[in-house]
């Protein structure tokens, strides 16, 4: 088995699962077209994204890495009425496309770019004394990831759900000596996860488009 077997599975359950949509399709398109990364969540990634927050009931939602906006269109899909999601974006360029992308989805009311440090960002909404989220989804750099956890459980309340994208990173997730701050990042956050009564979660790993991966699932208990 290989990443040609799970890109063609992936394809192929896109195809019945989660068709084309012109607002996600104009969201990568554009996104390409404006040179940023191509490491948004895969399709039905954004899908599963959209279905957690549903199922959870998420009125407010959190987003740590915007990017071009796509998983923030998914996410925001899942809002009822009154939701409000807030994301954090560092690159100005990168907030400027997804904002387009955002409105053309239909959700520029609803959502809420802010640009800067997510450290900072974070902080100003503790210090702001928000609402407490009911949902949070990490995909930002994971060298941050630790802190990111830390700042996410102050701005939660028990009930709230904290997925974390990437946390895998190939297997080398399991390597104690493994130099790159990425996954030292992930290490200490899974770590810090674990130790911490006030959570309760797991990792699926994942296959697909994007690779070998996986997800962290958190639930906040405290």
């Amino acid at each position: 088995m290989d990443q040609q077997l799970w890109k063609a599975v992936d394809d192929y359950l896109v195809s019945l699962l989660a068709p084309p949509d012109p607002s996600l399709d104009a969201a990568l398109s554009d996104s390409t077209s404006s040179g940023l990364p191509a490491i948004n969540v895969a399709p039905n990634q954004g899908k599963l994204l959209e279905l957690l927050a549903r199922i959870h009931g998420s009125r407010r939602i959190l987003e740590i890495g915007t990017l071009g906006g796509y998983s923030t269109i998914w996410l925001a899909r899942a809002l009822p009425e009154n939701g409000e999601l807030i994301s954090l974006e560092l690159d100005p360029r990168h907030a400027e496309v997804a904002r387009v992308n955002i409105e053309r989805a239909g959700f520029a009311t609803s959502v809420d770019v802010r640009i800067g440090s997510a450290v900072e960002s974070l902080r100003d909404l503790v210090n702001e004394e928000v609402e407490p989220f009911d949902f949070v989804f990490i995909d930002a750099d994971k060298e941050s990831y630790p802190e990111y956890f830390d700042l996410a459980l102050t701005l939660s309340r028990p009930g709230t759900m904290i997925v974390a994208d990437n946390v895998v990173r190939a297997g080398a997730v399991i390597d104690p000596e493994n130099p790159d701050e990425r996954v030292k990042g992930v290490r200490t956050f899974l770590e810090l996860a674990a130790a911490d009564d006030r959570v309760e979660g797991t990792v699926i790993q994942t296959v697909g488009s994007k690779g070998y991966d996986g997800f962290a699932l958190l639930l906040v208990t405290g």
